[in-house]
């Protein structure tokens, strides 16, 4: 399993489990694991939090969700999660609120609108930040279609 992926120790205790591994065969070969750095939770958060934001554009709600399901602790989850700052989250959601509306170009403004910040909210981003971060990409793609116009 280690080989195709990385995983947490709480992944894989779970599917050593369902292959009918005892507990007591498990616990010490999840701990051998952590000694040799085989398994590192810390890590394997920090990773994911990477790769989540940076990548898919994840916020950190989307990725605290992520990191729960796979069985990371909350103390674990927050020093992964304290690379994710603000700043850097909100650009993560104006840079994919610019691109669905670059898709959704030659539509209705309410059409384009509800579009993006639906596309915000499956990213984890809170219904308030999406619509204002939609509705600013969309004044500055006013703005600029404006002064387009008046240069030419």
């Amino acid at each position: 399993m280690l080989t195709a992926a990385p995983k947490s120790r709480a992944e894989l205790a779970q599917a050593l489990a369902r292959k009918g591994y005892p507990e007591h065969v498990v616990l010490p070969l999840l701990d051998r694991y952590e000694e040799v750095g085989l398994v590192d939770d810390a890590q394997y958060a920090e990773m994911l939090v990477r790769t989540r934001h940076s990548e898919r554009g994840l916020s950190r709600r989307a990725i605290s969700q992520e990191l729960r399901r796979r069985g990371i602790d909350e103390d674990t989850s927050a020093t992964a999660l304290e690379h994710v700052d603000d700043d850097s989250e909100a650009e993560a959601a104006r840079d994919l609120a610019r691109s669905r509306l670059r898709r959704t170009a030659g539509l209705d403004r309410d059409v384009r609108i509800r579009r993006a910040v639906g596309a915000l909210a499956r990213k984890g981003y809170s219904p308030g930040l999406a619509f204002e971060i939609v509705q600013r990409a969309l004044d500055e793609e006013t703005a600029a279609a404006d002064a387009t116009d008046e240069d030419a």
